[in-house]
């Protein structure tokens, strides 16, 4: 899904870092393997329906709008693959092929916003040929990727707005480049701070039990050069104690009407943390993760994953058999606990239904 591409600072210093390639390659989705950094960095090319639902279920693609885009991006690869005797056969497939792809994750909103949108605009288009409807199902899905890096680039200038030198800020799993289509969310503000000159100082918290936050998020900022720590997640109060964090931002997968806001497992301590500790709690997310339908965070399924994930999460068992283990792969923050939420189109700040709503009708 990323591709290293040399870029310069403004201070005239060239870094490596990662932007997206998420596209339809020679037909074929093309995605970094994630599971398997930060040791190798292999992509892997995806044309079938049942690689592409492995791929988002088992976490090779991940972070809500990344995989709003890979659903989008697969189902145009499927669909582009496929013959049909007729262009009435093909909206029928595309739907039961979307259908199919909308069942591998349930909390990341993005994914059916994505695949719905697609398959709306697939259904009013006025294409007659199969042709055409391929074409227009695969300008739907880059459509999505193009608005989906624009809105990660916008996050980041709003974002900048709250950073300053020498700030020391905190983040929780992956919400950068390697979690959506460019920049990211929660990382973008670091990433265009870093662009302009700013000298901050990150701490990535690891993630338990997948260490999206070491695996993921330390790699990526490590490429961009910028100052990142990695920390185990219980050592987050104690680095607020000693003064480090002046700034908590995370990313979504999915935020209810009201504003709570459900994020990868662990992140609803580190916004009670920093509660405690007066440190502003900021989430960074697009429109598409914003799920008005919800009135509240506890309507948001939570996903849950398989013990495995914790029993053998170094690569040997490091649990007794024949235990049991709870294993939920999200959490939800109450939106008393979140200072404001960064948007492409601004900070939303409590009270956040009305501009929620505000948002979603611009």
């Amino acid at each position: 899904m990323l591709d290293p591409v040399s870029w310069k600072s403004s201070d005239g210093g060239t870094y490596r870092r990662y932007v997206p390639e998420l596209a339809v390659s020679g037909g074929k989705l093309r995605l970094i393997e994630q599971t398997l950094l930060p040791e190798k960095l292999e992509y892997i090319e995806l044309d079938d329906t049942e690689s592409i639902f492995d791929a988002i279920k088992r976490l090779a693609v991940r972070g809500a709008p990344a995989i709003g885009c890979a659903a989008a991006l697969g189902l145009a690869a499927v669909v582009r693959k496929t013959e049909f005797n007729s262009s009435g056969e093909l909206p029928a497939f595309a739907q039961k092929t979307a259908a199919r792809l909308a069942e591998s994750r349930p909390t990341a909103v993005n994914l059916f916003w994505a695949l719905n949108r697609c398959m709306a605009e697939l259904k009013a288009s006025n294409a007659a040929s199969t042709g055409e409807l391929k074409n227009t199902l695969l300008k739907s899905a880059l459509d999505i990727l193009e608005e989906d890096i624009q809105m990660c680039r916008s996050i980041g200038m709003y974002g900048k707005s709250l950073l300053h030198d020498g700030m020391g800020l905190l983040t929780h799993c992956n919400a950068g480049a390697l979690a959506t289509g460019d920049y990211g969310t929660a990382l973008s503000p670091m990433y265009v701070a870093h662009e302009a000159g700013m000298k901050i100082k990150v701490y990535a918290d690891e993630t338990r039990p997948l260490l999206q936050g070491s695996r993921l998020t330390a790699w990526e900022l490590h490429q961009a050069g910028i100052d990142v720590t990695a920390i185990c997640d219980n050592m987050a109060a104690q680095v607020m104690k000693e003064g480090r964090i002046d700034l908590v931002i995370v990313g979504a997968d999915r935020i209810a009407a009201n504003g709570d806001a459900a994020n990868k497992i662990g992140t609803y301590g580190v916004a009670v943390l920093a509660k405690y500790h007066n440190i502003p709690f900021y989430v960074a997310a697009p429109y598409s993760t914003f799920d008005l339908s919800l009135d509240c965070g506890a309507k948001i399924p939570i996903e849950q994953r398989q013990p495995a994930e914790i029993a053998n999460g170094f690569g040997r068992r490091t649990a007794p058999e024949n235990i049991n283990f709870y294993n939920p792969a999200f959490d939800v923050t109450p939106n008393e606990l979140i200072t404001g939420i960064i948007t492409e189109k601004g900070i939303i700040t409590p009270p956040f239904e009305p501009g929620i709503r505000e948002l979603q009708n611009r």
